[in-house]
């Protein structure tokens, strides 16, 4: 079985560090992997969005023109993206920055202030990780220990701080989805 998600927010926000610890936690497990990271030129403030394929066999395109999960991080996200999202799929908003409703009625929509979130937790760039962890509550696609196992390798270098700070932040959204 393969499982496609789309990530999609501003430059800026972590989207495709969301994306690419995703991969490295899946090729952690011995799974088939894609990432295809998109931003504009601008980059910070700009659109980002990834797609990431995970699952127990071959993936032909790491295109996903019906993906099962999308979490959007902005508004224009949502506008942009919920229309290619499978009937029955899953929708992760960050309530703290998009606030119309989804017009879709045939997905399940999770919702979670991430923003809101890490500012409580004194650092907005905790964002992603809020929204990460909330991701691999509703998707299975990988263990969080692994996804933990990546952040700790990925930000133990930049600073302890930064890596507990996210840690942290990633198993707040997990245990934020019920």
């Amino acid at each position: 079985m393969i499982q496609k998600a789309i990530l999609a927010g501003f430059g800026g926000q972590g989207i495709l560090m969301m994306g690419v610890t995703l991969a490295n936690a899946a090729m952690r497990e011995d799974k088939h992997v894609t990432y295809l990271p998109t931003y504009g030129a601008e980059v910070r403030g700009g659109t980002a969005n990834c797609t990431v394929s995970v699952g127990d066999e071959e993936i032909a395109s790491p295109i996903a023109s019906n993906p099962d999960f999308l979490v959007v991080m902005n508004a224009p996200s949502l506008q942009k993206f919920q229309s290619i999202l499978r009937k029955g799929g899953h929708c992760l908003v960050n309530t703290s920055l998009v606030h119309e409703k989804s017009i879709r009625k045939d997905v399940k929509v999770h919702e979670i202030a991430a923003s809101e979130m890490a500012e409580d937790m004194g650092d907005i760039r905790a964002a992603n990780m809020i929204v990460l962890g909330a991701f691999l509550k509703i998707s299975g696609m990988v263990q969080p220990e692994t996804v933990l196992e990546i952040v700790e390798e990925t930000f133990r270098r930049k600073s302890p701080k930064v890596m507990e700070r996210n840690k942290e932040a990633l198993w707040a959204g997990y245990r934020f989805i019920e």
